[in-house]
């Protein structure tokens, strides 16, 4: 479909809302109504052809007591995994002007189609679309819209009489890109952004998947593979992955079969990638078994995090652009927990278990309670498989954050601490700034593999890809720019040739970690003989008269300046000399260091490169003691963090101008000024 005729069918279907909509919906509703319609129409002019044989072999099954297993009988006739079975379609129910009549009759409509489509229509809350659009008087005019012959929803094109294509199919691939661009415009127009929610734009799409499938090209055989995304959102990435498979295995003489798997947390967008999944034929069945009779969907409904449709699956290619910066709060609450249990979030595929010696340890993954794309990361790790040939390949989409988000020891740096210290990551991309759709921001594309080539093990390749863009004629929303097919073979090439350039850095995997070490110095304190006891707030009456008969027990020979003598000299309880430290003494840097006492207040905390020359001791000796002769650390108490840093990498500073040019610009602007001055005082 040409950009031009794309233009056109979404303004047609955008228009719809201020033709029929208006005065009776509040704009908020608009999505609610046209988006649902949208997708039912694509399923209802696939099914037209086949309609009367449909309903014929139905009654003829009925007639024959054969009432159950007629789902494979009707698939073969309408050439779909899909029917209805009413006596019904769009476009004979438009020619009913009784508004209740038109209303049984749809509900009848709705209510014929099978199993997987009546589950599309519950997550689109048909029946409440259907209520609604009666009671405004709006349904007959709607239906009458979505069945106009200039449009066509239809995954095949309409012909002329004479064959040739007079409107072009509406492939999924466009389909998804229309129901993202209407949602965009629709969230636009109401001043709404789903928070973190970033369609994938279809040129990007194709990237993730020649970023996952190009570089394992070759060891494509007659096999079967399986795709998942656990935020496939309308199924683009799966789709687009699948054909690239299809096609390289196509190319080398290669009979593959592929499966693809999803979860979506969002009910329109869900029913949408299923709808759009059945249309394609690129699934005839959405079930599969897991033994023991029980069967799962193919795409699964609820959120990936806490409601895990494919537990325990695993996976060739895991590809997926998780939401950014939005918190899993409803996680937590999903398993019964709050807030402020994020602990007790007990699920294997967010921690690692690992012996060191005889001991069991277990490393939390778990981010920050604000962000829950690391979850998503930790999903599709827990997804790769070890027993193939290729391995799994890991494609993700990720903002800024989680190169560098949480401490040493937090759950996101935990987790990239295991990805590359297990020697996962082969890559990171830089991505454009404005390259999605409903936000400007940068975006990095994470590649992880367990079948590393020997040439990139133990080493991670970082690719500047953010001037790697082509410019859109016209915006899409926040979209100014494209990855088109020559970016993405520029983008390929840095890759696969894994090199150093401008735009490609690679180094040792060790690059990215450092110890992240405690400084501690040493608590001096000098006593003051007169202090104000009875003001002490935190001393009981009978404390205080203790503490000034010791005092006053103390040899005049015990010096001030070191507290280890004379709380010794004191002779009182170790808990009350450790409230005297804040009554009778005071920090001196002069005075002898307490023994075994570090100063809360010159603590410092160093981030040392993991390829330091000499490591942690070499560090102090050369970065601290210099400044700090009474500085030490404790090694168990060292902890090891991993972040990354384009910035640190590609930043390219700016170039100021010479002096000669700024001086010149200053006598220029002086000698003006002069003249306009000579002006004012008419000299």
């Amino acid at each position: 479909m040409e950009q031009s005729q794309f233009n056109a069918l979404v303004s047609f279907i955008w228009n719809i809302a201020t033709d029929v909509l208006v005065y009776a919906f509040d704009k908020g509703e608009y999505k609610k109504i046209i988006l649902p319609m949208m997708v039912i129409r694509r399923i209802d002019v696939l099914l037209e052809p086949t309609k009367d044989k449909v309903v014929e072999m139905k009654e003829r099954l009925d007639k024959a007591g054969i009432l159950n297993n007629q789902d494979q009988v009707l698939y073969n006739i309408t050439g779909y995994p899909f029917y209805n079975t009413s006596k019904f379609t769009l476009k004979t129910l438009k020619s009913e002007i009784d508004p209740q009549r038109l209303k049984q009759n749809f509900i009848a409509y709705l209510n014929g189609f099978s199993q997987d489509v009546l589950d599309i229509i519950e997550k689109l809350h048909l029946h409440q679309v259907v209520d609604n659009l009666t009671e405004t008087g709006r349904l007959g005019s709607i239906i009458e819209k979505f069945t106009d012959d200039s449009i066509n929803l239809s995954s095949k094109p309409v012909l002329n009489e004479d064959g040739t294509v007079r409107l072009p199919a509406l492939d999924n691939h466009t389909m998804g890109t229309m129901f993202e661009e209407l949602l965009r415009r629709f969230n636009e127009e109401n001043n709404v952004t789903e928070a973190g929610e970033h369609f994938t734009p279809r040129d990007y799409v194709k990237l993730l998947a020649d970023l996952a499938v190009l570089p394992i090209a070759d060891k494509i055989t007659d096999n079967t593979y399986h795709i998942y995304d656990g935020a496939c959102g309308t199924g683009g990435i799966l789709t687009i992955a699948q054909e690239r498979i299809e096609k390289i295995a196509e190319e080398r003489g290669k009979s593959v079969t592929i499966n693809i798997f999803g979860q979506e947390s969002a009910p329109d967008t869900y029913a949408t990638s299923k709808a759009d999944l059945m249309i394609s034929g690129k699934m005839k069945s959405f079930h599969y078994p897991i033994g023991g009779g029980v069967m799962r969907e193919y795409i699964a409904f609820g959120s990936t995090l806490s409601q895990d449709g494919h537990a325990g699956e695993k996976y060739d290619f895991c590809i997926s652009n998780p939401p950014f910066g939005t918190p899993w709060k409803e996680d937590l609450k999903n398993k019964g927990l709050t807030d402020k249990e994020k602990d007790k979030f007990d699920d294997p595929r967010f921690y690692a278990v690992e012996r060191d010696g005889d001991e069991e340890v277990r490393t939390s993954f778990l981010p920050d309670i604000g962000d829950c794309q690391m979850m998503f990361l930790a999903n599709n790790l827990s997804r790769m498989q070890n027993d193939t040939p290729i391995g799994s390949r890991v494609v993700e989409v990720h903002n800024g954050s989680s190169l560098f988000t949480g401490a040493a020891g937090s759950g996101a740096s935990n987790l990239r601490k295991y990805i590359i210290e297990h020697d996962l990551l082969e890559a990171i991309v830089a991505m454009p700034e404005k390259d999605f759709y409903n936000t400007g921001i940068g975006t990095y594309i994470w590649v992880l593999s367990n079948r590393k080539e020997e040439r990139r093990k133990g080493k991670v390749q970082l690719i500047d890809a953010t001037a790697i863009k082509t410019p859109l004629r016209k915006n899409l929303g926040e979209k100014n720019c494209e990855t088109n097919e020559e970016n993405r073979a520029e983008i390929m090439k840095l890759f696969m040739d894994f090199t150093e350039t401008s735009q490609s850095k690679i180094f040792p995997n060790e690059e990215f970690g450092y110890y992240n070490v405690t400084v501690e110095r040493p608590l001096r304190l000098r006593v003051i003989p007169n202090a104000d006891v009875d003001g002490a707030i935190n001393l009981k009456a009978a404390e205080k008269e203790r503490v000034k008969k010791a005092m006053e027990n103390v040899s005049e020979d015990v010096p001030l300046n070191d507290w280890n003598q004379y709380a010794k000299a004191l002779k009182l309880p170790k808990g009350l000399l450790k409230k005297l430290q804040t009554i009778i003494a005071e920090r001196d840097e002069t005075a002898v260091a307490v023994e075994d006492t570090p100063d809360p207040l010159l603590r410092d905390v160093e981030q040392v490169p993991l390829r330091y020359p000499g490591g942690i001791d070499a560090f102090m000796q050369k970065e601290v003691l210099p400044y700090a002769p009474d500085a030490y650390y404790e090694l168990e108490k060292v902890i090891v963090g991993y972040e990354l840093s384009f910035t640190k990498y590609f930043y390219k500073p700016v170039e100021l101008r010479p002096i000669a040019d700024i001086t010149t610009d200053i006598e220029s602007i002086e000698s003006r000024l002069k003249g306009v001055l000579a002006d004012i005082l008419n000299v």
